[in-house]
């Protein structure tokens, strides 16, 4: 691949870029240009050509460019565009709760590495607006990336303060974000696929379809698929019991007025997960683990039941 000097300007990634790269006469795309920790900046650099000037933590957060390649709702790729716009330090305290947790869905996906446990949203944000060339090089990706979009989000009418759209796809750094999970700009890793969301009074459950790769143990290979475009057959952690206070809440969750919230990705490679919306418990057979049907509020896509169905056969 031969870099110009006008594949590096102003709108490299959605003029020539867009046009010849992704798709185009080169036959690459998005996931093929970052694989392995790489980024434009990095390839218009190595090629000698003119870069803006590198931040304190350059190298870390062009890395994480990548990590954006899932975004397919306008509402992030617009408020994300619009938060690396800024030349000055943002007011944190200034901005709506929906506003505050899609800044922090950003700043913890892209600045991760470069805080600690301790640093502030307002901290995590300005470490990011002191990289022109890596917030130069998001906000032209994330113009590629909308004319990439393949499902219309539904909004999430339950919970108005929560920025998701179901049938739109999140990484766990994301979904914790989105629910208000934590006070610092770092979001806490979740390792699991259950969580308990309890200041938003939701279950939130992020299960893998195709389990045939990955890490999955013998007792971690629960058989969760779609049974139809609104049932879903999801299995609970192994130790969970019907009569356990967790059991109950899930067979009990409309009437105590708590959520239940799916997540499904088709192989454990893909970092993020299709938000599939609220669901409601429908019945379960047996325990440890209680193997629940879900009804789904909203009924997926005809494209994206087949593509799931595909990853179970």
């Amino acid at each position: 691949m031969r870099l110009t000097s006008s594949t590096c300007s102003t709108s490299w990634l959605q003029g020539e870029f867009r046009d010849r790269i992704v798709g185009g006469e080169q036959g690459l795309e998005l996931e093929e240009l970052y694989a392995n920790n790489v980024s434009w900046s990095d390839l218009c650099q190595e090629a000698g050509l003119t870069v803006q000037p590198p931040g304190s933590h350059e190298r870390l957060l062009r890395r994480a460019c990548g990590r954006l390649l899932h975004v397919d709702d306008r509402e992030r790729i617009e408020r994300y565009r619009e938060f690396l716009e800024h030349a000055e330090a943002l007011n944190v305290e200034t901005l709506a709760i929906r506003q505050r947790r899609l800044l922090r869905m950003l700043v913890g996906s892209v600045v991760d590495s470069a805080m600690n446990s301790e640093t502030t949203l307002e901290e995590g944000a300005a470490l990011l607006l002191q990289h022109p060339q890596v917030r130069h090089e998001l906000r032209e990706l994330l113009g590629v990336l909308a004319e990439r979009i393949e499902h219309v989000p539904v909004p999430l009418a339950t919970h108005p303060e929560v920025p998701l759209g179901i049938h739109a796809r999140y990484t766990r750094v994301e979904i914790l974000g989105a629910f208000g999970i934590g006070t610092t700009a770092r979001v806490a890793p979740w390792q699991s696929g259950v969580y308990w969301a309890n200041d938003a009074q939701a279950d939130l459950f992020a299960f893998t379809l195709d389990k045939t790769s990955g890490s999955f143990s013998p007792t971690t290979r629960y058989k969760d698929y779609a049974v139809s475009r609104d049932l879903i057959h999801w299995e609970s952690q192994s130790v969970t019991r019907a009569e356990s206070p967790t059991g109950q809440r899930y067979q009990h969750h409309a009437d105590q007025g708590t959520s239940v919230m799916l997540f499904a990705r088709r192989r454990s490679d893909e970092r993020a997960f299709y938000f599939l919306g609220p669901a409601t418990y429908v019945k379960h057979e047996s325990e440890l683990p209680m193997a629940i049907t879900w009804r789904l509020h909203h009924p997926l896509p005809g494209d994206l039941f087949a593509a799931f169905a595909a990853a179970v056969a």
